[in-house]
């Protein structure tokens, strides 16, 4: 194919050759005004001079025709792969494929978009369409087919930011009349004080409101924990308990409503980080010692404690008379302490107190029922711990995780982590813990007893009980059968991890899940959900992961660092997974916690009708109801330029008549400056000519 144009390659500069052309039009318009002869003949001699300065070329291009570009873009997104979806978007491909073939001179481009990503969110098509086209100039794109349930989430605000001028085409899959209920979150608080209830707003959505009633489940971290009735529209307001610190995991979820489209989406998910106030912790210290003020300043530096001192001086065998009530510069509040405001304790701590008659056994009883309900406690024992005025001998001897056997070890030791202490999170990997025997201080004295429950993490002389960890009913009991602490904490012959052990062991008490020893995690990063069991045990068993759709694994765990086992895999739906060994479960979200693309699932032929009707496209369903399957794809045909490309059983596609040039001849119409002054010459000559005929013809006297 050929193309003629003209092509202009002026010998001056333009404001010459225009300041040189009006000069001719003057001195042509005067001759013309005063009827000289040879008007004419100059008219043609200027014209051919400037025509000459002008360099007029004849360009010749051949051309080759490019093929028209039509993009297809399939919606591969979560709510494309309910109910035939999926089916139907392969059907309109093939047929598309074959229809676009027919046409001839189209490049089609397909491209699967708004697959699941656990970094974005929602159905992202025209980024998609984008990217697809970055490399084919605007003048090809002869058209856009979008075969999608309607549901997008990055639709351009005008169809100038599509960056070309060609039909948009939608192809809704799904059919008309569906229906489904969903939960949205209203008011979701990202944050709450462990121990508290708070509030998450929520409401059903039915798109298609029969007037069924709304039987709402509530579950904690995978537990039910209450249930409540309602009306779809209607906001319903979740009183919440925050019961631990870190993700406190809490569902919501309705009933499946007979013929609804999909249950994802009737679950919702609002993961609360529990953060705990300031912690309230009881100190009840015995007679002075030289390690006294460990436990006091270990306390005291924590900022977020509030710290309860007591310290009680008097030893019970200093016998003088003396009243009770005249022994302290203020009343002992043992009424308010462990009575009435136990409760408001998060730790109790006795630090080498015996039984001193200052406490009645009623009081120790209410300090067993507070540990069982929930509390935690702390002995640091002493010499007196053996003794018949030591505490296991009080009420506390109930929930004791060591008996006594009346001897105390006065030697040189060194404390050891124990088999099941390296795999306890309290005590593995402490600072020196490694070495053989470990690079810490020796210690002087310790209790001798038998344990009776809980697991000793540290161990003493004759690799007696030295830390034993116990848990007893809801709560916990610590017990440390020495009080030389101190002399880590002063630093002597290198001291030890007295400050890590003690605030792991703190942690532990106030039930921090990452001090769990028995423990199953699941934590999320992009799509890799990776899976951790910490145990005592000498195996860990396989897991079972449900994913949000329902569909289960088995996965073998690898073992890792003492007590450590884990594994991973990568998800493949976005939404809340389950994870269970059969002992313990836990849950992990992967993506956004309500994943906006499971949001909405009806599919809709309103959406992309703006924009798509702005270039000329039409919008249109592949099939007319659910019963049958089959699709009916309108006739494709090629258009030049319209306002509209479709109708009622066809849509178009725009001819962009694109070429690309594949030679160049170019034939010069003037001959450039030697011309000019040929043609100069002739215009002189014509003047000199005219001169001397009016010197013939003029009178003589």
């Amino acid at each position: 194919m050929s193309d003629f144009s003209i092509a202009l390659s002026p010998l001056l500069p333009v404001w010459l050759l225009a300041t040189l052309s009006l000069g001719a039009v003057l001195v042509i318009g005067l001759g013309l005004w005063t009827r000289r002869r040879g008007t004419w003949l100059r008219f043609l001699g200027f014209a051919l001079i400037l025509l000459a300065l002008f360099d007029p070329a004849l360009v010749r291009e051949e051309r080759q025709p490019l093929k028209d570009v039509v993009a297809v873009v399939l919606d591969r997104s979560g709510s494309q792969s309910i109910g035939e979806r999926t089916d139907q978007t392969d059907q309109a491909r093939a047929a598309l494929e074959k229809s676009l073939a027919l046409l001839g001179n189209i490049e089609t481009r397909i491209f699967d978009a708004g697959q699941t990503n656990a970094d974005s969110d929602g159905t992202k098509l025209f980024a998609a369409l984008r990217e697809g086209l970055a490399d084919v100039p605007a003048e090809r794109v002869g058209g856009v087919i979008v075969v999608t349930d309607g549901i997008v989430h990055d639709i351009p605000s005008s169809a100038d930011a599509l960056g070309f001028k060609a039909p948009v085409h939608a192809l809704i899959t799904g059919h008309a009349g569906e229906r489904d209920r969903r939960i949205e979150l209203v008011e979701a608080p990202r944050f709450g004080i462990v121990g508290k209830d708070l509030t998450v707003s929520l409401r059903v959505l039915d798109s298609d409101d029969h007037g069924e009633p709304v039987n709402l489940v509530v579950r904690r971290d995978g537990v039910d924990i209450a249930k409540f009735d309602g009306r779809p529209g209607q906001i319903i307001k979740v009183p919440v308990r925050i019961a631990h610190g870190g993700a406190n995991v809490i569902e919501f979820e309705v009933p499946v409503l007979p013929g609804e489209l999909t249950a994802i989406n009737n679950k919702a998910v609002a993961i609360i980080e529990g953060v705990r106030d300031k912690l309230k912790v009881l100190l009840v210290s015995g007679e002075p010692h030289a390690g006294e003020r460990t436990w006091r300043n270990l306390l005291k530096s924590d900022p977020n404690v509030d710290l309860v001192h007591f310290t009680i001086l008097r030893p019970p065998e200093k016998q003088d008379g003396t009243p009770i009530n005249e022994l302290s510069l203020i009343a002992f509040p043992t009424a308010d302490l462990f009575g009435r405001k136990i409760n408001d304790f998060d730790l109790i701590v006795f630090d080498r107190y015996s039984n001193q008659t200052i406490l009645p056994p009623i009081y120790f009883q209410n300090i067993v029922n507070y540990v069982r309900d929930g509390g935690a406690l702390l002995l640091a024992a002493g010499p007196d711990f053996s003794g018949p005025d030591g505490l296991f001998f009080s009420p506390l001897g109930q929930i004791s995780p060591v008996r006594p056997n009346g001897q105390l070890i006065e030697r040189a030791f060194r404390a050891t982590v124990s088999d099941d202490g390296r795999k306890h999170p309290v005590t593995r990997g402490l600072q020196g813990a490694d070495q053989t025997p470990p690079a810490w201080s020796d210690w002087f004295r310790q209790i001798s007893g038998d344990t009776i429950r809980g697991t000793p993490v540290l161990t003493g002389a004759d690799k007696r009980p030295l830390l034993v960890l116990s848990r007893e009913g809801k709560g916990r009991v610590s017990l440390l059968l020495s009080d030389q602490m101190w002399l880590w904490a002063r630093g002597f012959d290198g001291g030890g991890p007295h400050i890590d052990l003690l605030r792991r062991l703190g942690h532990w008490l106030m039930k921090e899940p990452e001090l769990e020893e028995e423990a199953l995690r699941a934590s999320v990063r992009g799509k890799s959900l990776t899976l951790q069991r910490q145990t005592l045990k000498a195996t860990a068993k396989p897991v079972t992961i449900t994913a949000p759709s329902g569909k289960t694994q088995t996965l073998d765990l690898a073992a890792g660092a003492p007590g450590l086992w884990s594994g991973h895999i990568e998800a493949s739906e976005l939404g809340l997974y389950r994870v269970d060994d059969g002992e313990l479960s836990a849950l992990a979200n992967v993506g956004p916690e309500n994943p906006r693309e499971y949001q909405e699932v009806v599919s809709t032929t309103e959406q992309l009708r703006p924009l798509v009707e702005t270039t000329g496209g039409t919008v249109r369903r592949l099939a007319s109801s659910a019963v049958e399957n089959a699709i009916t794809l309108p006739r494709l045909v090629a258009m030049g330029d319209s306002p509209v490309y479709g109708g009622g059983d066809y849509i178009g596609i725009h001819r962009t008549g694109a070429s690309i040039v594949t030679g160049v001849g170019v034939a010069p119409l003037a001959i450039g400056f030697a011309g000019v002054a040929a043609l100069l010459g002739s215009v002189v000559a014509g003047w000199l000519a005219e001169a001397r005929r009016r010197r013939r013809s003029a009178p003589t006297t």
